[in-house]
């Protein structure tokens, strides 16, 4: 029976310490007042501990499989979610994190796009939430999701992880929405298109986003694939 959300201790091997392998997904998705926010799905725990709160999806790693592909295999068996790219983001093993003994949990993240959300078949007990609102999640998943959304902040002035977000081509306004939404505040519209401007790997493709009611901005490209999310 394939598990839903944090792995059910009572079917682990017994064995003093047991390594589990989370996922931790955030995406760009509308809030309620239509603003786009970071939002991340969580599994309902379908057995104790905490039984009925919400988790990473995940699962046990077994002889048999890499860390990798525990992660991805978890994550698409819950949430239909199956990303391009998965990265390690920490390994998080505090001897109290688990009330049914020692748990050593090697954490992943990605971002994924609106459109991958869309292609998404994910499993009844399937949940997303916003990223800055979340509720009391099971074992220590609050903190595991507190420190990937500081990882992530930390990272998006410099990084080109905004690719990540955006399909090939974006408009500038439609860069700073997702830097907006990663750093939870709103960013002054003329500073930011200066400071993009002088970026080598940000290029004019010569076309313009078609549809609007106003004059049509340009569309700009990355120059590379993005840069890892560590």
């Amino acid at each position: 029976m394939t598990l839903r959300g944090c792995p059910d201790p009572m079917t682990r091997p017994d064995h003093a310490v047991q390594v589990a392998v989370s996922t931790v997904i955030f995406a760009l998705r509308p809030d309620e007042q239509d603003v786009p926010a970071l939002w991340t799905p969580f599994v309902a725990r379908t057995r104790d501990p905490h039984l009925g709160r919400w988790a990473l999806p995940g699962g046990w790693l077994s002889e048999d499989e890499e860390l990798e592909e525990v992660a991805a295999r978890t994550l698409g068996e819950t949430t239909g979610l199956h990303p391009s790219y998965l990265e390690q983001l920490y390994t998080f093993g505090a001897r109290d994190r688990s009330p049914t003994g020692r748990v050593v949990s090697v954490v992943y993240w990605a971002l994924v796009r609106a459109d991958e959300i869309e292609r998404a078949e994910p499993g009844e007990n399937v949940q997303w939430f916003q990223a800055d609102n979340l509720p009391d999640l099971a074992f220590d998943h609050n903190h595991i999701v507190d420190y990937a959304l500081q990882r992530l902040r930390t990272k998006v002035e410099y990084a080109d992880i905004a690719h990540s977000f955006l399909g090939e081509t974006f408009t500038i306004a439609q860069l700073r929405t997702v830097h907006e939404a990663v750093l939870g505040h709103k960013l002054d519209a003329a500073n930011f298109r200066r400071s993009v401007a002088t970026s080598p790997d940000l290029v004019d493709t010569g076309e313009v986003l078609t549809g609007t009611p106003h004059r049509p901005p340009k569309l700009y490209r990355f120059t590379r694939n993005p840069s890892p999310i560590r």
